[in-house]
């Protein structure tokens, strides 16, 4: 049975990321989780003090550097390196997390990755999470899921993967933090956050992410073998 891409979409902490790697395992497909490629940018262009809001600058910069997502078997999924640097943990900072909707709005910088995210789509079937998947980058993908949970929802789990990790917020600046990007993302002029047509709308509020994957595999395994 072959199996073809599959495009999962959704806000910030709406459980995508590891939603996608579930399914990846599962189905012996590769991750790709796109946000990572955007923090990369975010995180170069801090280190090296570009401005955020120049889009030539970010694309010249993304250019410049050297983006891999390698894949991993541990819980992590995959490590990003940066000029052949593991980076991963550094993607996930406050600096980077409050750059990255800015760099992602602009223009210059979603065309180049997207070209790059559709080069290793090229190479074989993947699981691929993000923010314009299924509307953008493989629109011909067959299976095509929006992911969404309240916005209460998606704070709680923010919250306690930040704590998990060591970072004190209270949940009120976080909120405000996952509105903020909410806005940025939904209004922004280049590939805004949106259902793809014909997207499968899961609501993961009251569903663990093992629930989630589940449905989504089912689909995918009853649907391919129906075809074959």
């Amino acid at each position: 049975m072959t199996l073809p891409h599959i495009a999962i979409d959704g806000p910030v902490a709406s459980g995508k990321s590891t939603v996608a790697m579930l399914v990846a395992r599962r189905l012996n497909l590769l991750y790709v989780d796109t946000g990572a490629m955007y923090r990369a940018v975010a995180l170069a262009a801090l280190h090296d003090g570009v401005e955020l809001q120049d889009g030539d600058a970010l694309a010249a910069l993304a250019q410049h550097h050297r983006i891999d997502l390698e894949p991993l078997a541990d819980a992590r999924g995959y490590a990003v390196r940066l000029d052949g640097e593991d980076v991963t943990a550094r993607l996930f900072g406050g600096a980077v997390t409050a750059a990255v909707s800015t760099v992602a709005a602009q223009p210059q910088v979603r065309r180049l990755l997207v070209q790059r995210q559709r080069e290793i789509a090229a190479q074989r079937a993947v699981v691929m999470a993000g923010r314009d998947i299924g509307s953008v980058v493989l629109p011909d993908a067959p299976f095509k899921i929006f992911l969404t949970a309240s916005v209460e929802e998606r704070v709680r789990r923010r919250l306690a993967e930040l704590r998990a990790a060591g970072r004190a917020i209270d949940a009120a600046t976080l909120r405000e933090d996952v509105e903020r990007r909410d806005r940025a993302d939904t209004e922004r002029a280049d590939s805004p956050l949106l259902p793809a047509p014909g997207a499968l709308v899961l609501d993961s509020s009251t569903l663990q992410a093992s629930d989630v994957a589940a449905r989504i595999v089912s689909w995918v395994t009853s649907s391919t073998a129906a075809e074959s």
